[in-house]
């Protein structure tokens, strides 16, 4: 991809009228492009992207298989900036805030049981409804305009890198409150990706006896004292029927099977990584779940602020995400860092893009 040079700017507001932007033109092709700045409308704030990263989930965006995706596509979902523009005081122009990314419609039931993450009006901006980075342009660009009630005000000890990790996590904080997590008790984290590990140290942060985490490959060693034992995959067996709570972030079926078999009678099991269609469960025996009185529950997103309970943990040091930064880059390299992340280039767990680099 070409880079191009942004020079015209608006009249008195510091803010260029064109802006680079990462575009998906149509279903599996992308470029960098000149792109209009966009302004922010009511309820909006314009953010000056500081750090923004690549997900797995972007991968299926370009795919095309998120429906109320529009082509061509500014994507992006995890992302830090500062405001630059706002007509609301809660966000004045300044402040430096992270970004959750589902925005409710605020009116239909599920939106006023404060599970916007379900609202019912899903892809209709005219209700309010707003999902950044998927059905309105995300945060892999120079700037982004983003509802308010997408963001949230960085502790001041928080970085804009470290903001960037603002809705992921949520999303593991989420999956660990669903799961009713109790002092004391052993927890067992399936998928060893950017939110297992948020999910790993959100447990032992909240009061988990012990933690288990089980995955694949050499990322294992890396992510070793994240926590306090490190299984294989190949070896899960043994953690059978042993998990007061068991959190499952892989995605897969075999994951979804063995995170089942690892709850002891009574437990709790947390599904949160089959969140595409086309993942089917077979070969449970269902007696494992009602004769062991199991819960198994799905976690969808990060509902109910709880973004903002996490920035708070992470503003204490009770977790790590900057160590889960294993690239960055500057944004007119966009296509490196996309293979970096796609091919697991040395290990890549998150790649992050830092638009204002060199400007």
């Amino acid at each position: 991809m070409k880079s191009v040079a942004v020079a015209s700017r608006g009249p008195g507001s510091g803010v260029p009228r064109l802006m680079r932007a990462v575009v998906f033109t149509g279903p599996n092709a992308f470029a960098l492009q000149e792109v209009p700045t966009p302004r922010a409308g009511a309820g909006e704030a314009l953010v000056r992207v500081r750090a923004s990263m690549v997900c797995a989930t972007d991968a299926k965006i370009l795919a095309g298989k998120f429906p109320a995706t529009r082509f061509p596509h500014v994507p992006g979902h995890e992302f830090a900036g500062d405001v630059v523009d706002s007509a609301d005081e809660r966000v004045p122009a300044g402040t430096r805030v992270g970004v959750e990314v589902h925005v409710g419609c605020g009116t239909c039931e599920r939106c006023r049981e404060g599970m916007y993450t379900l609202c019912l009006n899903y892809g209709k901006r005219e209700t309010g409804h707003a999902h950044v980075g998927f059905t309105i342009g995300g945060g892999l660009a120079d700037y982004a305009a983003v509802p308010i009630a997408a963001l949230h005000t960085l502790p001041e000890h928080v970085t804009f890198d470290q903001g960037a990790w603002t809705d992921n996590l949520g999303v593991a904080l989420w999956a660990i409150e669903r799961g009713r997590l109790r002092a004391g008790e052993r927890v067992v984290v399936i998928g060893p990706g950017a939110i297992g590990l948020c999910a790993t140290q959100l447990a032992r942060a909240l009061g988990a006896g012990r933690v288990t985490l089980v995955g694949r490959g050499k990322r294992l060693a890396r992510v070793r004292d994240m926590a306090d034992e490190v299984v294989d995959a190949a070896d899960v067996a043994r953690l059978h029927g042993t998990a007061d709570l068991v959190v499952e972030f892989a995605g897969t079926a075999d994951a979804a099977r063995d995170a089942i078999a690892a709850a002891r009678r009574g437990g709790r099991v947390v599904l949160g990584g089959a969140t595409g269609a086309g993942v089917e469960l077979t070969g449970v025996d269902l007696s494992t779940i009602v004769r062991g009185n199991l819960d198994v529950l799905g976690s969808l997103a990060n509902p109910k602020g709880v973004s903002g309970r996490a920035l708070e943990l992470l503003s204490q040091g009770k977790i790590d995400v900057t160590s889960l930064v294993t690239h960055h880059f500057p944004l007119e390299r966009f296509e490196d860092a996309w293979r970096t992340f796609m091919e697991r280039r040395e290990g890549a767990i998150r790649v992050m893009l830092h638009p204002q680099a060199g400007t």
